[in-house]
């Protein structure tokens, strides 16, 4: 049987991603820091963070994973007429800490959130580095949804995305996959699945499958293609 691996601050690697629990599903790892340095690492691998306040770092791995390719994107013909009015204006990087503190407000019902302040920081980090981004909407002058997630390779790994108004997370999502297309980019890791997500286009892809596509998608040191010019 799986057991938790205790990560310390010291702590250079990850185990494996097969030895993560069957239930919780893909809980992998617990401890360590979210340094620049280790978060990249977990990405690479398949790996993320996701832990309530007063918890330990979590680290997982579920399996299968649920991903979209670019190729297979969906959108509604509803969702086509809201793209077509322009009502809602769609930038990229352009307020990435207001993002993330959008995605980090409670939602209805809820008692908390897992993007503590000390996750926010982590991701303003790796934004300042050039790892983190986030896709913001706008109507008028006012922020009313988007997302954010890491690029690496020509993988983007989603995080958390938030809507003020009817369409917007969706409009980010689609926007998003566009340009992530346009830039050469091969996949998306969508994490955890929800009807959401399949409703535009996303699958599960078997854990071993996926960590496959991540060492020949984003291998250590390669550079994004984030902001790349196609040919």
């Amino acid at each position: 049987m799986p057991q938790l691996t205790w990560l310390t601050a010291d702590s250079a690697t990850f185990p494996p991603p097969e030895r993560a629990m069957a239930e919780p599903n893909g809980l992998l790892a617990a401890g360590g820091d979210l340094t620049p340095a280790r978060l990249l690492q977990a990405y690479r691998q398949g790996i993320f963070p996701w832990f309530a306040p007063g918890q330990p770092i979590l680290w997982w791995c579920p399996d299968p994973r649920t991903v979209v390719r670019p190729a297979d994107l969906h959108v509604s013909r509803s969702m086509r007429k809201v793209l077509k009015q322009g009502r809602l204006r769609v930038a990229f990087d352009r307020n990435f800490p207001a993002v993330i503190s959008a995605c980090a407000a409670p939602r209805a019902g809820a008692s908390g959130t897992w993007i503590t302040p000390k996750m926010q920081d982590a991701y303003i980090e790796l934004h300042r580095l050039g790892h983190a981004h986030s896709v913001e909407v706008y109507q008028d002058d006012e922020l009313v949804g988007g997302l954010y997630g890491i690029a690496l390779g020509r993988v983007f790994f989603g995080e958390s995305m938030f809507s003020r108004v009817d369409n917007a997370s969706k409009v980010a999502f689609i926007s998003l996959v566009r340009q992530l297309e346009a830039w050469g980019f091969a996949l998306i890791d969508c994490q955890m699945p929800t009807e959401h997500l399949f409703s535009l286009g996303a699958s599960s892809m078997p854990r071993a499958e996926f960590c496959a596509e991540l060492a020949r998608l984003c291998p250590p040191n390669s550079s994004s293609a984030w902001g790349a010019e196609q040919p």
